[in-house]
Parts: C-alpha cells; structure tokens; sequence
C-alpha cells in the first residue's frame, strides 16, 4: 500500500484498520459462527471520507481477506450468506473506490482554485512596508475565509511627486465581485495618485471609476492619505477614523464632517495633522471594528497603545492580529486590511521597548 502523507487520510486509515480490528474481535467472541461479517463493508467507505481510492481498495482488500478467512471453516455457517456477505464487501470497496476517487478530484480542484485565488489576491494587493520618504509602513491582511485570502478590502502606499500617498479601502460585499471593485479601485488610484496634484481631484477621479463599475447599491469606503513634510492629511470617505498613537494616548482622527463612500460623490472634507517624531497612524476597515465575542467589540482604542506603540510596525500588527484572534476565538466574520505608519523624524528617539503588548496581565 502506497504511503500516504496526508495526516487526515493517515487518520482515516487508521480509523478503518481500528474498525476492522473491533469487527474481527467481536466475531472472534461471537464463537464459530460468522454472522457479522457484513459489518467489514463499512471499512472502505470510512477510508473513503478521508483517503485516495488507492487506500481506500488497500483497506477493502484487507476486508475481503479476513471476510474469506472466517467464511473458510466448515462451522461458519450457511455458505450462500457467507459468499453474498463476501461478495458485498467487494461490491463496497468498489463503490467506495469510485467515492474517494471523485472526493480527491474535488480536493484537489478545491486546492488549485484556492492557489489561485491566492495569487489573484496577491496581483491585486500588492505587499506594502519598509520606508517610504519620512514614514515607516507596515500592511498586513486577515482574511476570514481560511480556504483562500480573497475579499474586497484593499490598500496601496506610494512615493510620489506630491509625497508619500495611501489608500485603505473596503468593498461593499465579498467574493470576486468585490476583488474585480478592489482591482479597479486600485488601478485607478495607482494612476491618479502620480498625476494628480490634489486629494480632491484623486477623490472624484476615484468616485468616477467606482460609479461607472457598479450598480447603485454598491460602493466603497476609503481613506485617502497623503504625507508631505511632516504633515499628513487624510480624506475620509465613509471609512472608520483612522488611530493616532501619541506618546501613550490613542487619538481617533476623526473627519471634520461625515462623507459618504467612493460611488456615491464624498464631499472631500479634509483632516490635517502635524506629526510628531514617533507618532503611529493605524489605519483599518471595518472588519477590525466589528470584530466582537459574545456580543462585545474588540477594544481597539483601549488596547491600541499596548499592542502597537512599540517594537516595529511589522511587529506591532502582528501583535494586534494574535491578539484579535485570540478575542474572536479565531473565527473573524469579515476580512481586515491594517496599516500602521510611523513618523520617523530627525530628531525621533529608538525605540528601546520590547514589541510585546505593555501591560498586559501575566
């Protein structure tokens, strides 16, 4: 029998081989007679629900072998039971063999569309990090499907004549409806943030682009960034007010006035800040808002400072994200795109802390 490397078809097979051992134990203690050897039929069809066909005839070869070894004695009963029971177990591993063949076919095909939905999210959310003029960027995505890291939140961070320019964005819906949005929210705003010399222009010309490829129920939230010279000024269109982390006090950035999302023409109404050496920006959709146990939201202000005000910014989402997951008990209804910056000024002290959350009970 080929080896197999799969812990879960392991465990089916073994489960199979312990349920041949029970059945030959009980027909042992039944005495001479061999009245339950229908029951070895069950053994290919559990190794079915686990392993390759491949296995799945090993297992009802073996079935067949010990069915023929108790029907062989002259005592075991009446011989027509005996070979129909024999003949059945070899007419269910058949019919179990065609079951594990098309439960593979169906794995495999799962795992290659799984692949790919992988890379098409890779293709569309490019990584962002590392430095960009006076900022440190960090990104990161949770997904909450565990089979394929795909869904409609997005985020893009580029150096550009006019500064450093960002974008953090979550598409009304899921699936591939909300990754094509994703992708043409992305497309333009890779073009526009160059050429565009102001954030209201790069706003209509993203409005413009989410209107004209959705219907009137969709849209997108954004918050659209922009860092020159130590001053950083946010457009709000919908989107959940971005942290400021400042020496220990967590600020939300709210926008001077409520602005509906991109598809639904925002009134660019924007916020400035002047930063201060070591501040930290998180930046987040809403599925870090609504993240919740039993009924209770994640704290993200409360514990903001204690997860992301030290170490990197690679390390504190990281952080945040074992800490988020430990809340929801791993199971996230909505995906999350995070983005954490820092302002790196000349006169910026290290950072000497541990990247650990500070205060948190032992």
């Amino acid at each position: 029998m080929r080896r197999s490397t799969d812990p879960t078809a392991r465990a089916g097979l073994g489960a199979s081989f312990a349920l041949l051992a029970v059945v030959v134990a009980v027909e042992l203690a039944d005495g001479p007679r061999a009245n339950l050897l229908g029951l070895l039929a069950a053994a290919p069809f559990l190794a079915a629900a686990f392993a390759s066909w491949r296995d799945v005839c090993a297992v009802g070869g073996v079935a067949w072998l010990i069915a023929v070894l108790f029907a062989l004695p002259a005592k075991a009963g009446e011989p027509l039971p005996l070979a129909v029971n024999v003949g059945g177990i070899v007419v269910a591993t058949a019919i179990a063999a065609m079951v594990g063949s098309i439960r593979q076919r169906q794995s495999e095909h799962f795992a290659e569309v799984s692949q790919l939905a992988n890379v098409a999210q890779q293709a569309v959310l490019r990584p962002i990090g590392g430095r960009m003029g006076s900022l440190t960027i960090a990104g990161r995505y949770i997904s909450s499907n565990a089979a394929a890291d795909i869904g409609g939140d997005l985020y893009e961070a580029l150096d550009t004549p006019f500064g450093m320019r960002m974008i953090i964005g979550d598409v009304r819906g899921k699936g591939l409806d909300a990754v094509r949005l994703a992708s043409t929210v992305l497309g333009s705003y890779r073009y526009v943030a160059y050429e565009r010399p102001d954030l209201a222009a790069v706003v209509d010309d993203l409005d413009r682009a989410v209107a004209r490829a959705v219907n009137d129920e969709d849209f997108v939230t954004a918050a659209i960034v922009e860092e020159r010279g130590g001053t950083i000024t946010i457009v709000n269109c919908g989107h959940p007010a971005p942290l400021l982390l400042r020496q220990g006090q967590v600020i939300p950035l709210e926008p001077p006035t409520s602005s509906p999302p991109l598809g639904f023409k925002p009134v660019v109404c924007p916020r400035t800040e002047l930063l201060e050496p070591g501040d930290r920006l998180l930046f987040y959709t809403d599925g870090l808002a609504e993240a919740r146990r039993e009924k209770q939201f994640f704290p993200t202000a409360e514990r903001a400072w204690g997860l992301l005000g030290h170490g990197t910014v690679a390390d504190g989402l990281a952080s945040l994200e074992s800490a988020l997951v430990e809340w929801v008990g791993g199971v996230l209804d909505d995906d999350i795109a995070l983005i954490l910056v820092e302002y790196t000024g000349a006169s910026a002290a290290p950072i000497t802390v541990p990247s650990w959350e500070l205060g948190a009970p032992e």
